[in-house]
């Protein structure tokens, strides 16, 4: 464990000095969210029912979900890049831990995540999203919103070093942008026919968007929704639970062995 601790430690540390070293990319991925909050909370937000600062409310949450969903993408990519390049078959001939590779980005990820949480929920405010719940319960939001990042990840991590192709890599990755259109992340569900509510409430965005509406006050959980969205907090450490408990030993099984 101690040198699973230290390794990992090393290979975090990589991590933020491979986004040092690339800008450009951690200001995009940082202010995109924010963009998005602007252009459909104002925008798409004056086509709906809600009014314009009800509307953002019940969007910021969901906003926030739909980042941490694109763990998935920026995992992909980078364990991708990493192995395209050679990086990790060079990684493999040096006494380290191997469950220490993919942690690292992992852990590097996450630290980034919640970075950039900040300035998004500061311009939340700014846009007229309050926090109606207990400071207790949004604390509980904000750390179950960052679970879900590091679960999805992890899923991201092992798609990356399976495809073992950055262009590959980048539009599969590109690909899941659909999966917050999928879900209750930008409009409530109540109104989609029959079989698209119940894949977009079976959709893992749902529940966690539903649990930090809930945890911040900002949106009571919907009557009749199907098991996860009914209940959002056990939905979603259900479904964080089985994402890091299949999908991180996979990819630590997968950067162990390479291609085999």
């Amino acid at each position: 464990m101690s040198a699973l601790a230290y390794d990992g430690g090393a290979m975090l540390g990589r991590q933020l000095r491979r986004l040092r070293n690339n800008p450009g990319l951690l200001i995009l991925t940082q202010t995109m969210p924010i963009t998005m909050l602007l252009f459909f909370g104002y925008v798409l937000g004056s086509a709906l029912a809600m009014p314009g600062a009800e509307y953002r409310s019940f969007l910021v949450p969901g906003l926030l979900v739909a980042t941490a969903a694109n763990g998935l993408m920026t995992g992909m990519f980078q364990a991708a890049q990493d192995t395209h390049r050679g990086v990790m078959d060079r990684l493999r001939t040096l006494p380290v831990s191997r469950a220490a590779v993919p942690l690292g980005q992992a852990a590097a990820d996450l630290l980034v995540t919640a970075a950039g949480t900040v300035p998004f929920l500061l311009v939340g405010l700014a846009v007229g999203w309050r926090i109606e719940g207990s400071a207790l319960e949004a604390a509980g939001a904000v750390g179950l919103l960052l679970l879900f990042r590091f679960a999805t990840t992890w899923v991201g991590i092992f798609l990356g070093l399976l495809t073992r192709n950055e262009e590959a890599a980048g539009q599969l990755g590109g690909a899941t942008f659909i999966l917050p259109l999928l879900s209750n992340a930008y409009i409530p569900t109540d109104g989609l026919p029959g079989w698209l509510r119940t894949l977009a409430e079976w959709n893992p965005i749902s529940a966690v968007t539903t649990a930090l509406r809930d945890l911040f006050g900002n949106a009571p959980v919907p009557d009749g929704a199907a098991w996860p969205v009914a209940h959002p907090v056990a939905g979603s450490l259900t479904w964080c639970a089985v994402l890091i408990a299949v999908f991180a030993p996979l990819a630590v099984r997968r950067c162990a062995r390479g291609e085999r």
